[in-house]
């Protein structure tokens, strides 16, 4: 079974950084894409980000520009890099992973943006 742990969430400050990793249980050339969905507070889970087995990326508008997605192939690793955090960035962050029809998700990681 595919375990996917993330690290690296926890409390910032409106336009400060974070970065979030996500360690996959084997070789991540077996996904066809990664990335990262966040669930606000009584909201529904999004895309953040994504990025394919060929390293296309993908974001979503609210995030362009500021974040950033990728791989570390020999670590097995995927990475989002955070800046300039807004209050509309907290949530709940999940790692995602596909091989076809086959979903992955990880447990998930706080991040809270707040002065």
């Amino acid at each position: 079974q595919v375990q996917l742990v993330e690290t690296g969430g926890g409390l910032v400050q409106p336009g400060g950084s974070l970065r979030l990793s996500c360690a996959a249980s084997e070789n991540i050339f077996n996904f066809n894409a990664m990335g990262w969905y966040r669930q606000a507070p009584g909201e529904q889970r999004e895309l953040v980000a994504d990025i394919n087995v060929g390293g296309v990326t993908h974001y979503a508008d609210s995030v362009n520009g500021r974040f950033t997605i990728s791989r570390d192939n020999a670590k097995n690793t995927v990475n989002l890099q955070m800046n300039s955090l807004k209050s509309e960035d907290t949530g709940v962050y999940y790692c995602h992973a596909h091989i076809l029809r086959r979903q992955f998700w990880g447990m998930g990681t706080q991040v809270t943006v707040s002065s």
